[in-house]
Order: C-alpha cells, then structure tokens, then sequence
C-alpha cells in the first residue's frame, strides 16, 4: 500500500509569509505549476506562476524574443516589482534554472533562495552556457530543432515527452501538455557569449537542489554533477518517485519541499 503524500507546511507565522516564485522549463508555461501552487497557496503561501516570455499565454513569438535575458524579462520584471526589504523564494524547474540563475545574479538582495529542481545548476568559473552543453548529447527522439531560427528554436516532440518527462505522470496532465507546449530556445550561443555568473552576486545567494530519481531526460547522476560543480548549494532534497515533472508526479511532495524552504530561509 503506498503512504499518504506529505502534509504542506503552512507559510510561517512569523510576518507576511515569503512569496514563491515558480518557473517553469522549455517549451512549458506557468500552467505546469497548477497542481503545486494549489497546495500552496492552501498552505497560506503566497505564490507566483510565471510565463516567461513567448511561453504559455504569453503573447510574444519566439522571434520576438531575441535574448535569454529577454525571455527571463518577467521573473527580473517581478522581482525588481518587490517592495524594498522584500526577498522571494524562486523556484526554476529544468531550464527555468538558468533564469533562477540569471535573476539571482541580477537581483541577489531580493532572493532568499533559489531552488532547482531537477534543473540546469550553472556554477560560476565555465560559461553561462556550460551545463547546457553537456547536456548537447542526450536523446531527443522526435524533438524538433532548427538551428537557422533566430534565436535558434526547439520544440519538444510528444514522444520524448511522453516517454521522457512525464512517464510517471498523470495521462491527464500529459494531454494538457500536448495541448499547451510552445516552440522554444535554450539561447546557447547568446549565454555563450556573456561572462560567467558571478561569485558575488549568484554565488552568495543561497542554492537548494531537489533531486527527482525517475527524471529519465536530466538522470539522477548529471544532477548530482550539476550540485557537486556549484558552489552554493546549502541543501539537497530528495523525491525518488519523481519523473521529470516533478510537479505532476509527486506534486504533493514537491509542494511540501518548496513550503518548507520558504518557511527555512524566509
């Protein structure tokens, strides 16, 4: 018989409870949180699903977006909205990671921490670009790259989804992902092309990495390569069960793991 999920743990009663931002990876939208910010939110947590640009319902093309910094324009968007004295937790999921990056290095003042799950961990000696490419060999069955797009697009093929991201995941939650998937970039050659994230900035904001042990397209030891590569990292967190989609295979547990970490290092 399998055990009950884990309790959400309210949002602390010490002041206005942390605010939990969660960003979702490539080709997804904020709508890929839904089940995650429900028990949140439940919770008494405050919390925010973005879409990044030319992602979910927002409006924009992926032309329109030229830059990673463009595509990450909402997550920095909301934390240069904080009121002063206000710090987030920020959540990135897969590539979100390298947003949750990116707005760390961009605002660390604001950050109370930046969490990874089962995403891309940049560390900051090798170029922004570093954990991408070595992920450049994986297998990406049906997936659909064109290299000539400007920037250079992906779109993640129903197969590989299926078989990859959301193997142990709801079939429900893999229909609304077919319906809903947009056409992306991982913005290899613009991250290439900047400096490596900071010591003083990225590196000093506080790192918690949550392993998913079922993830078949990140596998259990690239992530823990990615954590043992950065510096940072104060905590690691475990969800065996996980696939790829943490959120929709174990949303529970991954709901009570962010809860947690907003009630730790608010």
């Amino acid at each position: 018989m399998s055990s009950a999920p884990p309790a959400v743990p309210t949002a602390s009663s010490s002041g206005a409870a942390t605010r939990i931002i969660l960003v979702h990876g490539t080709g997804h939208g904020g709508w890929c949180w839904y089940r995650v910010a429900t028990l949140l939110r439940a919770a008494g947590h405050r919390v925010s699903a973005l879409d990044l640009a030319a992602s979910g319902a927002d409006a924009r093309r992926l032309r329109d977006v030229p830059t990673f910094e463009d595509y990450t324009r909402p997550l920095l968007d909301a934390l240069a909205a904080l009121p002063d004295g206000e710090r987030a937790v920020i959540v990135g999921h897969s590539f979100g990671g390298m947003s949750v990056a990116l707005a760390a290095e961009t605002f660390p003042e604001k950050v109370a921490a930046a969490v990874f799950v089962t995403a891309f961990l940049p560390d900051c000696a090798n170029p922004r670009s570093h954990v991408i490419e070595k992920l450049a060999a994986a297998d990406w069955m049906d997936s659909v790259m064109d290299a000539e797009h400007d920037p250079p697009s992906v779109f993640l093929g129903l197969e590989f989804i299926r078989e990859k991201l959301y193997q142990l995941s709801p079939p429900e939650d893999y229909t609304l992902a077919r319906s809903l998937a947009r056409v992306s970039s991982y913005y290899v050659a613009d991250m290439r092309a900047q400096p490596p994230f900071s010591e003083a900035r990225y590196g000093k904001v506080r790192k918690v990495y949550v392993v998913c042990g079922q993830d078949l397209a990140m596998l259990e030891p690239f992530q823990r390569e990615l954590i043992a590569g950065c510096g940072g990292v104060v905590e690691v967190r475990e969800i065996p069960g996980a696939d790829h989609m943490a959120m929709f295979s174990k949303p529970a547990e991954l709901a009570a793991h962010l809860a947690d970490v907003a009630n730790t290092y608010a």
